[in-house]
């Protein structure tokens, strides 16, 4: 019994399942503390995005010291532009969304964000997708509908902030995807630190900058240091499983926001939230039950062919 424990603490599998539910639960945590800055007290949603990403780009400095001058090197500077313009895009979008909608119906239309990456690869990286993985983007889109529900009287142009958050971040992780093809993972990751600030300080200069006053100054700061280590556990994760097996791990930071929403805020989701959050979470477990059949066809491919060559 010892030893079968002792194997299961120190399994990869396991830890990364442990360190994504964590990374969700403190994500939620985040949003939290985001939504009491600027839906309770009163913060604007830019400003609060500035400190809370100057405050994670100060906790990381250590590690950008580390890896600064070999991750500078790029020959595809425009297009980390690019990527970091739309990732603050996202970030402006969420964090306004939490300044407005509640926190149930933000983090489930935040779910989308798969399928518009889908979506991207088809139609703007001409990759193939198949019929399949079309109809599980039309599920998961309709399930986001059933969420914003467009047609019933509660329905504001606030409400698609966060689908609007979705697509900017799904459209960054396509141009991450790019940029791997030619870049290491801490040239991308040096970048996106380094310029995502100024760019977050720029929207909040033109917003109206504000510094935290003293009752919101302890929350933004809390945000900003569980950011960086949510960042940083989500990145344990991966480095321990694989991003398939950990996906259903993922799906647990629905549940941990809708709890947090109720005993902090008192936010009830409504009924059509669990049917259109099921549809989301079916379709994204097809796409990526998908993703690992076709990738172990390739690999069963790429071996015979490996196979068939030797002499």
């Amino acid at each position: 019994m010892n030893q079968f424990i002792s194997n299961l603490r120190f399994s990869p599998a396991i830890a990364g399942a442990v360190a994504m539910i964590a990374a969700g639960l403190i994500f939620a945590v985040v949003n939290v503390a985001v939504q009491a800055s600027t839906m309770t007290h009163g913060m604007a949603s830019s400003s609060v995005a500035f400190w809370q990403y100057l405050i994670a780009l100060a906790f990381s400095l250590p590690w950008l010291l580390r890896h600064g001058p070999t991750g500078l090197k790029t020959k595809q500077l425009s297009l980390h532009i690019v990527r970091v313009l739309l990732a603050a895009a996202g970030v402006q979008m969420w964090v306004l969304g939490l300044a407005h909608v509640p926190i149930w119906q933000a983090i489930a239309l935040i779910m989308t964000s798969p399928f518009f990456v889908v979506a991207g690869a088809g139609l703007l990286l001409k990759e193939r997708v198949d019929t399949g993985r079309w109809l599980a983007v039309a599920v998961g889109f309709a399930g986001g509908m059933i969420i914003l529900a467009p047609w019933s009287d509660e329905f504001g142009i606030a409400t698609l902030y966060p689908l609007a958050a979705a697509a900017f971040w799904a459209s960054a992780s396509l141009m991450t995807k790019r940029l791997t093809r030619t870049e290491t993972a801490d040239t991308v990751t040096v970048y996106l630190l380094l310029l995502l600030t100024p760019v977050n300080a720029s929207v909040a200069l033109i917003d109206g900058f504000q510094a935290p006053a003293a009752p919101v100054l302890a929350i933004v700061v809390a945000a900003g240091a569980l950011t960086f280590l949510a960042q940083y556990v989500l990145a344990r994760a991966y480095c321990s499983a694989d991003a398939a097996y950990l996906q259903p791990f993922d799906h647990l930071k629905l549940p941990f926001n809708v709890l947090l929403g109720w005993i902090v805020f008192g936010f009830v989701p409504v009924g059509s939230m669990w049917l259109g959050a099921t549809m989301i979470i079916a379709a994204s477990l097809f796409i990526v039950r998908r993703e690992m059949i076709l990738e172990k066809l390739t690999a069963g491919t790429a071996a015979a062919s490996e196979s068939n060559a030797v002499p």
